[in-house]
């Protein structure tokens, strides 16, 4: 392959949602907003919602071209119909919500609070995807944004491994159900976003240093990593019923 084509095959593949109408839930920052931006640089028209104005306000002025925003509360059933009520066609959707509750030790989970994981990202994701239904392409995607604890085996996270468990349950059946909208998730590992600043900044930051010690690429994730995922997801027409482990390796099995 020459050089000119080269670069004309790396055009075709950046432009891969050029003029497609993107919705990203929870895209003021974070994961969700590196993905607003990703697809927007490529072309696309780029709603981001979120709870806060202000938020959204800033994070549409820093993503750029043809971006909008809506406020809205992922948690409540009458924001999310509100929103889909008023919105046109969406190409692709990617649900990039998340809450922050249902870690801790088994022993002493508060079944409260495990509900509340439930309450924060397992409902606002399930009930989204239902209500966006009747405005989504037929050739169009949705994502899902779940986590590794699904699967890992990290003491103290049983909990989040059942709420992100049970939306990557979910992926395969859809994609069948739904098709031919193709439905897929994408499982990030560690990544260094808004969501880590409840962590008192050094603990924070031993914790990533020891995490970038033994993962296989030496260093936490970052948001622009797993929006290139979602991104490749999205604008492949012929992957469907996937979830994509973002993670740096860190989720490799090491015989231990």
């Amino acid at each position: 392959m020459t050089s000119d084509t080269s670069t004309t095959a790396a055009n075709a593949t950046l432009s891969a949602s050029a003029g497609r109408q993107v919705v990203v839930m929870g895209g003021s920052s974070g994961i969700g907003e590196a993905t607003a931006t990703l697809f927007a640089a490529d072309g696309a028209e780029v709603v981001i919602t979120g709870r806060s104005q202000d938020k959204l306000d800033q994070a549409v002025g820093r993503i750029g071209g043809k971006t909008g925003s809506y406020r809205m509360d992922a948690t409540d059933q009458a924001d999310i119909s509100a929103f889909f009520e008023h919105s046109g066609p969406i190409d692709h959707l990617v649900i990039a919500v998340s809450g922050a509750a249902g870690g801790g030790p088994f022993a002493t989970l508060d079944l409260a609070e495990l509900a509340a994981g439930f309450d924060g990202k397992f409902w606002p994701q399930v009930r989204i995807l239902q209500a966006a239904l009747p405005r989504l392409s037929r050739d169009g995607s949705v994502t899902l944004i779940t986590a590794a604890s699904a699967r890992a085996a990290f003491p103290g996270t049983a909990g989040l491994a059942a709420i992100n468990g049970a939306l990557e349950a979910m992926v395969p059946p859809l994609a069948t159900e739904l098709a031919p909208l193709r439905i897929n998730a994408v499982s990030p590992g560690v990544i260094d976003t808004p969501w880590w600043d409840r962590v008192p900044a050094e603990q924070r930051q031993a914790l990533f240093d020891g995490l970038a010690a033994s993962s296989p690429v030496g260093r936490v994730g970052r948001p622009q990593d797993v929006a290139r995922a979602i991104h490749a997801l999205a604008t492949n027409g012929f992957i469907t019923g996937v979830v994509l482990d973002c993670t740096g390796g860190a989720n490799l099995p090491t015989g231990r």
